[in-house]
């Protein structure tokens, strides 16, 4: 017998009173996990937010569109900026320490290296204070806590104003300090915190707010923005517009579709155009000590043109080389990382400004006490050599650097490495047609120690990158590969800096096992698109050595800090496993669709769930589940007491109803900063009062049946975003099936018009017709 519904909100999915395992839900929520919580990415289609629907014209959908192209060009311009005054400082600071270091030493090499190791270790204490007195969510790279977010995590304090203050005061000390990181990875948390304030209007704690910027207030609207972000930072960084949209798509967002690609490439076209102005208006002389360096460009056009068959053995060693120490740097530091987090930093900022002090002391006491150990080479032939500067002019940046030199015509090669900025070094490394400009002892000592180094100070509490450590350290051993080659040929075209370049992409491979958009970063920045195809094959291979090792750097880093990441292939185990299965040891926490305040009150004070499910009885006697209902919205209700009742009695919303509440009463402020059971106060009278759920629930949320693999349920909330899955008895009825007919057909008033024009489509194309049925 058909049981019929008077209302117009969906029955579905009888729920069994002598089996609840079979109707269970899996909600055992990851909030009780290091504070972190469940983004709801999902639309909740409640009265509210389907009034809110029917209101709006078209109008409105057009401004909301544009409203959201305005948002990622005000994301690319701010990210420009940030990163355009990051490198600034820099370079500025780099370029005061060195110089200050180079007129002292003239004197006295003890007042020198007191010079230059106060500096850094003035820069590193400034960088560690503000990140533990003000911003502890900035240390790091950031990027695990964004790839998370974007996965549907949401980690406390990782969006916040007082963030991105941090990550940009504190990545400057950090990188000037002369600390083996970088600022590339603090740049693409940079780009998602100022995306997320753009979405929230800016910070009204801070009184940075702007009333006409609060439009998107929900998750799936932040989750784009972010995403824009954080292909800005990656553009920004590197220079590489396109490299940063492929960032997001392979890195960091686990959910894309063709619009939020659009706004993707337009933010990082407009973070090209930023940062390239910018440029621009320093080469007048307006920045001080910011000149060629500080934004990425390692141009290799002008060296090896062709490479022949019997370089690709080297060339593939060097991928091998590069798989191995990437997975030995990943498993290093997250050995390393797990002891500071669980022991050593556990006992309190003031040990944590000490060690980022302490490894700032020693980084500076090696890189300035090693090149004195170093003998100088006389200059190149300048005869044979013109095109060559050698020593480098004081006050310069580039090669052959004539440090603790007997004679003016002789340079150290290791001093050309370490009192250089990290991309000056870099320059220098990866520059063509200056062979035997490092001597091989030379490269194995720095990249030893900068190996070291790198490890060490990944870690402590400071904003920190891995990907201008990760290029210092590849292209090291890869000029090492090369000069091994230039030796063994005997041939002119093949350059060092070619093989420089190629270690270089084989450590970030091999550690951050990226491959698409690691390969178009490496062309961008190198300016050389000759070299696609062997940065492919050293990609390819560096990342094959690598998994079979360990996981990913960034995979590393958040399973360490106990991220919840869904990955993209599900577990072996679950092609076994039944939904049922799962959720058996797991008692249904439910609501009647009338519901007693007290008791909601109690549910929510005795457990940490997110989501109930609301169940109702029919005429029949029979139990069916209405929909799902969230804890944000049922303290949203608690709070307002514009929904309490007498009585028990069900209210009709069958087109009579009119919500009390609008969509925005029921917003999350973000960084899962919402309402709290203790923040509501009710007298013992409301308690006794009763709530109508069903206008508030989901009626329409996702349910898969009971004897579904836990691989598709996997590959649901994955590919979905979804926070919640219902679990269900298989459903006794089929109200019908929806094929691909269905999704492109328009509906029509005609319906003979609307059957003719069915009729036409299939004669005109037989594989629809086919596809159709």
């Amino acid at each position: 017998m058909d049981v019929e519904y008077p209302r117009r909100w969906p029955r579905w999915s009888p729920l069994r009173s002598s089996d609840s395992s079979a109707a269970s839900l899996n909600h055992q929520d990851e909030s009780s996990v290091n504070g972190m919580e469940s983004l709801d990415y999902e639309v909740i289609e409640n009265l509210a937010y389907r009034e809110d629907q029917a209101s709006r014209g078209k109008l409105h959908y057009a401004s909301y569109v544009t409203l959201k192209w305005l948002f990622v060009l005000l994301i690319g311009v701010a990210t420009g900026f940030s990163a355009f005054f990051i490198n600034i400082a820099v370079e500025n600071f780099s370029g005061w320490k060195f110089s200050a270091t180079f007129a002292i030493m003239e004197h006295s090499y003890f007042a020198g290296f007191l010079v230059y190791s106060l500096f850094n270790v003035a820069l590193v204490f400034s960088s560690v204070y503000i990140v533990t007195k003000f911003a502890p969510a900035a240390a790091g790279s950031g990027i695990p806590e964004i790839k998370g977010y974007l996965n549907g995590i949401d980690t406390p304090g990782i969006l916040l104003f007082r963030t991105l203050v941090g990550k940009i005061f504190g990545s400057i000390g950090s990188v000037g300090g002369g600390l083996a990181l970088g600022k590339e990875g603090p740049l693409v948390h940079t780009g998602a915190c100022i995306a997320s304030l753009v979405g929230q209007g800016g910070s009204t704690k801070h009184f940075v707010n702007w009333r006409w910027l609060q439009v998107f207030k929900n998750d799936r609207d932040r989750r784009d923005l972010v995403t824009c972000g954080c292909a800005a930072g990656v553009s920004a960084a590197f220079r590489a517009p396109v490299g940063g949209v492929l960032f997001a798509l392979e890195e960091v967002t686990s959910w894309w579709r063709s619009q939020l690609l659009w706004r993707v490439f337009f933010t990082s076209a407009v973070v090209a155009v930023v940062v390239r102005s910018a440029m621009g208006w320093c080469t007048h002389g307006n920045c001080g000590h910011f000149g060629s360096g500080g934004f990425i460009i390692w141009d290799v056009s002008g060296g090896q043109d062709d490479y022949s068959f019997y370089e690709l053995f080297p060339m593939a060693m060097v991928g091998v080389i590069g798989g191995l120490l990437g997975a030995l740097f990943n498993q290093l530091t997250l050995y390393l990382s797990s002891w500071r987090r669980n022991t050593l930093h556990k006992r309190g900022d003031r040990v944590k400004i000490v060690e980022a002090c302490l490894v700032s002391l020693l980084t500076s006491v090696l890189s300035f006490g090693l090149p004195l150990l170093t003998k100088c080479t006389p200059c190149p032939d300048a005869e044979k050599y013109p095109d060559i500067v050698c020593p480098r002019p004081e006050g310069t940046y580039g090669n052959y650097v004539n440090f603790h030199c007997s004679s003016q015509n002789e340079y150290n090669d290791l001093a050309t490495i370490f009192f250089n900025t990290q991309d000056d070094a870099i320059r220098n490394l990866f520059s063509t047609k200056t062979l035997n400009e490092y001597s091989a002892s030379s490269l194995l000592t720095f990249l030893a120690l900068f190996f070291s180094l790198a490890v060490i100070t990944f870690g402590t509490a400071v904003p920190a990158g891995q990907f201008v450590p990760g290029i210092m350290i590849g292209s090291t051993y890869g000029r090492l590969v090369g000069m091994f080659v230039v030796n063994v040929y005997k041939k002119l075209n093949i350059d060092e800096g070619t093989y420089a370049l190629l270690g270089a992409a084989s450590f970030l491979g091999g550690s951050m096992r990226m491959t698409v958009s690691l390969c178009v970063i490496m062309v961008e920045i190198t300016n050389n698109l000759k070299l696609l195809p062997l940065i492919m094959l050293v990609l390819l291979i560096s990342k094959a050595v690598g998994d079979a090792f360990n996981a990913g750097f960034y995979e590393e880093q958040a399973h360490m800090k106990g991220i919840p990441l869904l990955e993209s292939r599900p577990k072996h185990f679950m092609r076994k496993t039944q939904a049922k299965e799962t959720c058996q040891s797991q008692k249904v926490v439910y609501f009647n669709r009338v519901s007693k305040v007290g008791h909601i009150v109690s549910v929510l004070q005795s457990n940490n769930h997110h989501g109930f499910p609301v169940i109702d009885k029919l005429q029949s006697g029979e139990t069916v589940v209405i929909g799902l209902i969230l804890r944000s919205y049922l303290l949203v209700l608690l709070q307002s007491k514009m929904d309490f009742q007498s009585s028990d009695s069900h209210e009709d919303v069958g087109g009579q109803f009119t919500s009390r509440h609008s969509v925005k009463d029921f917003v999350k402020p973000v960084s899962s900063k919402g309402l709290s059971i203790q923040d509501i106060y009710l007298n013992p009278q409301e308690m006794e009062l009763y709530i109508d759920l069903e206008p508030f629930v989901n009626p329409s949320p996702y349910i898969v049946p009971e004897d579904m693999s836990l691989t598709k349920v996997y590959n649901l909330f994955r590919q979905l975003g979804l926070r919640h899955v219902l679990v269900v008895p298989r459903p006794s009825q089929v109200v019908g099936v929806i094929t691909r007919k269905d999704l492109i057909t328009e509906p029509s008033e005609d319906k003979e018009v609307q059957e003719l024009s069915a009729v036409r489509m299939n004669r005109s194309n037989p594989l629809l017709q086919q596809l159709l049925v």
